[in-house]
């Protein structure tokens, strides 16, 4: 399935898109798209039935439909930097031996078509097309062979960064989670419909051109090893995003650096998850 948040009559309403139409799921007892995830496989089973056969006022067409991040507030995002050998060695670091974590606030969070907000205090935005998962089944200390009982789904995600804030001190926070800085979406595609996360196209493209091109394959730690790690510090809960890292070709690697600009048009697309797609302006 996959899994979406649209605005439907002046609210923002659970969906599944199927075919042609969204079908809205408010109807079924599920007020968003987090008590979706945290129903877990009652949820699912509830979902097929209201499926089979929604009611009318549930039905609106896709292209009527004004999509949101499928979870406006994550309860966690969770990224991890320098998971690309090759953007490794872009940024003049080295290789990691452990995940490099660090966070984004949930203010950061915006969905398909909303624009991203340059800040006035940044000379320097960058974009990341990056691969997300969506925990499903929390947890701690979860072992890394059984991930997969773990994955709600995956959707695209642009880890938007402020490089002069992100490289002014060691701790790249501040840098990483202005307001408008966590596009995701368009939808959450359950875990079931993609066969092998690890082997997916991953690109950016700015304006027609191709920026950064990779495949999921080249993640150097993957999202068993991710599971197992983070769940052994602390707690992963049902909605948590986890971004898995950009690969090569970001703005500040190029020369001249290709900064992000007011009136860019900015597309994420990964193999079997659709395109997320962002328009850029000033604030």
């Amino acid at each position: 399935m996959r899994f979406v948040t649209f605005q439907h009559n002046g609210s923002a309403v659970p969906g599944v898109i199927s075919a042609d139409k969204v079908v809205g799921l408010r109807g079924a007892g599920f007020p968003n798209l987090l008590s979706v995830i945290e129903g877990g496989f009652d949820a699912r089973r509830r979902i097929d039935v209201w499926m089979a056969k929604p009611p009318a006022d549930a039905l609106v067409p896709l292209s009527q439909a004004r999509l949101r991040s499928p979870l406006p507030r994550p309860p966690k995002i969770i990224c991890v930097g320098l998971n690309y050998r090759d953007h490794a060695i872009e940024s003049k670091m080295e290789i990691p031996k452990v995940p490099t974590i660090f966070s984004k606030y949930s203010t950061s969070v915006i969905g398909p078509g909303e624009p991203i907000v340059l800040p006035k205090l940044s000379a320097k935005p960058d974009y990341e097309a990056e691969f997300a998962f969506i925990i499903g089944k929390g947890g701690r200390h979860i072992e890394r062979d059984r991930w997969k009982e773990h994955i709600f789904g995956y959707t695209n995600f642009n880890d938007v960064s402020a490089r002069d804030y992100q490289m002014a001190t060691t701790q790249w926070m501040m840098g990483k989670t202005f307001d408008t800085f966590a596009p995701m979406g368009p939808a959450i595609v359950t875990a079931d419909e993609i066969a092998d996360p690890h082997a997916l196209d991953i690109q950016m493209i700015i304006n027609g051109e191709v920026l950064q091109s990779s495949n999921t394959s080249n993640l150097i730690f993957r999202i068993p090893e991710l599971i197992e790690y983070l769940s052994g510090v602390f707690t992963l809960e049902a909605g948590d995003v986890i971004s898995t890292g950009t690969p090569s070709g970001v703005g500040f690697s190029k020369n001249p650096p290709r900064w992000l600009r007011a009136g860019d048009d900015v597309v994420v697309r990964i193999a079997g998850l659709g395109e997320l797609r962002n328009p850029v302006v000033a604030e």
